[in-house]
């Protein structure tokens, strides 16, 4: 029965939101209505489900929060003149042609500092997807490049929490792990850089080099720009490689973004400051390019995210009560007759529970603790299971619409997650990479 029900969620989250084209919250709502039904009719008491339903949507708090700040962080940024001085130094020095591959450049290098996709989605992720928007590049393969670059610490630097969370729950050591998963990340990124300088070779924008010019013009006017506009990204990168938290790090870019907003833009009104974080910044300067890039943020923004967040929590809370993850899982250790099915088994749980909750922490916790006592069996070391929880883990959860990572990724960049998706390449390239090397591994064993 749960493959069944697991096939109809699918089918009809995918109807929902490729033919109808609708947004996936009501989907999902559905969904949860649907699962609560049967699960009574099934027997369960409500107040089972109800209790799953919660305790699920309470994992997602963090994250809820994350969104809250860095949606006021981003007004704030824009007020104080942060991201315009960034946008102006980006069209100053960067050439059209060269957009993506420093665009997927510039963010594998402060996400492997900060070891955190979210903060570099919403600090250097924002100024690059205005940049390209400048420039006129497809806002879908400008995010492409961005979430690629930006994934890439998240998995690989030792400062990302899945990063140590994945070894953790495989009982591996970190850096095992690391050196383990450069098997599969060296040519996932590789593939990545050489399609970018591809795609950059031949890009073709649809913006006026003349409108571009007065893009520049009016950012110049508009914003005292300076190199104390900057104070806020670098506090936010310090703190972030010197592993404070990230709740207190995006907190301490908001306060330091207001802080050089009175003193460099005589932003001295308090209400002006306050409906900016709630609303998100607005002004009408002579350029719709630049209006178009500049109008953004505040703490409204992310209620789209937020609410969809809950929802995609709360189906899974109710799916993991009913015990429909755990039925998958199931299923799928029937199939560990080899080393390349067992990391393709694992390879799809991860997937499944991706797609079941929308929670990149599940998708690592619940396939380690199930395949854990399978690779130890078959004498598999362990380090193949976390390196697989984190390519089809935590890589996979920005590709669903649903996911916390899509969701705040897709709204913050403000590119649906089906858009990006083909041109995020390194991430879903990397679980490939993983259950193609699981077959590889089989095959030698065989001729030895």
């Amino acid at each position: 029965m749960a493959l069944t029900v697991i096939a109809l969620l699918m089918s009809w989250m995918l109807f929902s939101i490729i033919v109808l084209k609708v947004e996936p919250h009501m989907p999902l709502l559905a969904g949860i209505v649907g699962m609560g039904i049967l699960g009574l009719a099934l027997g369960m008491k409500w107040e089972t489900i109800e209790k799953g339903l919660l305790e699920s949507i309470t994992t997602g708090l963090k994250p809820i929060l994350i969104l809250f700040i860095v949606g006021m962080m981003i007004s704030v940024w824009m007020q104080s003149g942060t991201v315009p001085t960034l946008l102006y130094g980006g069209l100053q020095f960067i050439q059209p042609e060269w957009f993506l591959i420093s665009a997927l450049i510039v963010t594998i290098i402060v996400s492997s500092f900060t070891g955190s996709s979210f903060t570099t989605i919403g600090t250097i992720g924002i100024a690059m997807m205005g940049i390209g928007s400048a420039m006129g590049v497809n806002p879908a393969l400008a995010a492409g490049a961005v979430i690629s670059g930006a994934c890439f610490g998240d998995k690989m630097s030792p400062l990302s929490d899945t990063t140590n969370f994945a070894p953790a729950v495989a009982k591996v050591d970190l850096f095992t792990h690391i050196r383990h998963m450069m098997k599969t990340t060296i040519p996932a990124i590789i593939v990545t850089v050489i399609f970018f300088f591809m795609m950059s070779k031949n890009l073709s924008t649809s913006v006026n080099p003349e409108d571009m010019q007065n893009a520049i013009n009016v950012l110049k006017s508009e914003f005292n720009l300076s190199i104390w506009t900057l104070i806020p990204p670098v506090i936010v990168l310090v703190l972030a490689v010197r592993r404070v938290p990230v709740l207190l790090t995006l907190f301490a870019g908001l306060l330091a973004g207001i802080v050089v907003a009175i003193l460099t833009q005589s932003v001295y009104s308090a209400t002006s400051i306050l409906s900016t974080m709630q609303n998100g910044f607005v002004s009408e300067t002579s350029s719709d390019l630049v209006n178009g890039i500049i109008n953004r943020g505040g703490l409204q923004s992310m209620m789209w995210s937020v609410s969809l967040i809950v929802l995609a929590l709360a189906l899974g809370g109710v799916l993991q009560v009913m015990g429909i993850i755990q039925s998958l899982m199931s299923g799928l250790t029937k199939l560990l007759s080899s080393r390349g099915h067992l990391i393709s088994a694992t390879a799809g749980s991860s997937i499944g529970v991706n797609l079941l909750t929308g929670e990149q922490y599940l998708s690592i916790l619940l396939p380690g603790q199930t395949f854990e006592p399978f690779y130890d069996k078959a004498d598999v070391d362990r380090k193949y299971l976390s390196r697989t929880l984190e390519d089809a883990g935590t890589l996979v959860n920005p590709l669903i619409p649903w996911g916390v990572s899509g969701a705040f990724f897709a709204e913050t960049l403000g590119v649906a997650v089906l858009s990006y998706l083909p041109f995020a390449i390194f991430l879903w390239l990397s679980p490939i990479f993983t259950i193609v090397l699981g077959y590889w591994n089989d095959f030698k064993l065989r001729k030895a």
